[in-house]
């Protein structure tokens, strides 16, 4: 979220990012959910009582550390379809891509295809929690929407259509503070799973939520905050940074690193090694972190 604290931290001329930019740079691709309009037009939606819209200087700080952001949350529309549109062209002129929203209804559910390594890897992404006025259409731009159906057709056509030997879903659902996932969240991890995900990395609760290998496949229900400020105690002031192995057979293993945020939404990290962390096979594991946490 780069409006309120962390957009004046930037425009102090500071890095919200700058103490993860070690973890950061060594990544083949950085992904992060952008959890506000980024856009300098548009009018606060009037029925919400928190509405966020970063200036558009805040992408230059963004593309130092981040390849793509997904779009499908509950701020991304807080200032309406010409702000959410204008996002959308400020996004591609800063050379960050983006995937769960788009200028209509079949652009928001397409998987932005990344290719790494000899890898094509696809990004989908869904938000389940209100408003839903901030879904696109086929004349409007706006997020994607999650519909069981839907999803699982997007998710077999990643691979079908777009050939994508790994695909990543990020998804927007579940109760604020909640620190464990709904059964909701757990049948739809499953059923993104079972149609072809390789993992499954949620937000929206503010706080981090429990982690689980199903069929030997990652999902982290919720990563927590992590650029954002307002926030007072310790699990709404903590956040992870997942830091995903994969190869042509899927997930190979996966690191957690955790941080904590200052007042002004600025992240730390709490230790240079990783908090929590599984490997698929877990002789290879190096770190001594064998089977699932």
């Amino acid at each position: 979220m780069l409006a309120d604290g962390p957009g004046k931290t930037i425009a102090r001329g500071q890095d919200p990012l700058q103490w993860f930019e070690p973890l950061l740079s060594q990544s083949d691709i950085r992904v992060a959910n952008l959890e506000c309009a980024v856009a300098n037009v548009g009018e606060p939606e009037p029925d919400k009582p928190w509405t966020f819209r970063a200036h558009p200087r805040t992408l230059k700080v963004l593309r130092r550390h981040i390849d793509a952001v997904g779009l499908a949350n509950n701020h991304s529309g807080d200032f309406g379809p010409a702000a959410f549109a204008q996002m959308l062209t400020l996004l591609k002129e800063n050379g960050v891509a983006y995937f769960g929203g788009g200028n209509d209804l079949e652009q928001a559910h397409q998987p932005l295809i990344l290719e790494r390594r000899g890898l094509r890897i696809a990004f989908l992404g869904y938000n389940e929690f209100f408003p839903r006025s901030f879904e696109a259409n086929f004349n409007k731009p706006g997020i994607a929407w999650s519909e069981d159906e839907q999803v699982v057709y997007d998710v077999r056509n990643a691979r079908q259509l777009y050939h994508a030997d790994i695909v990543i879903a990020m998804m927007h659902w579940g109760w604020e503070h909640e620190p464990l996932a709904s059964a909701r969240q757990r049948q739809l991890a499953r059923l993104l799973i079972d149609s072809g995900a390789d993992a499954v990395v949620g937000a929206h609760p503010h706080v981090v939520q429990d982690v689980e290998a199903y069929h030997g496949k990652p999902i982290v229900y919720s990563l927590g905050n992590f650029v954002f400020d307002g926030f007072k105690s310790l699990p709404t002031t903590t956040g992870w940074m997942l830091q995903l192995d994969v190869d042509r057979n899927g997930a190979r293993g996966w690191r957690i690193f955790e941080a904590r945020l200052d007042q002004h939404g600025t992240p730390r990290p709490v230790s240079v090694q990783p908090t929590r962390c599984w490997n698929r096979d877990a002789e290879a594991d190096q770190r001594g972190c064998a089977g699932p946490p």
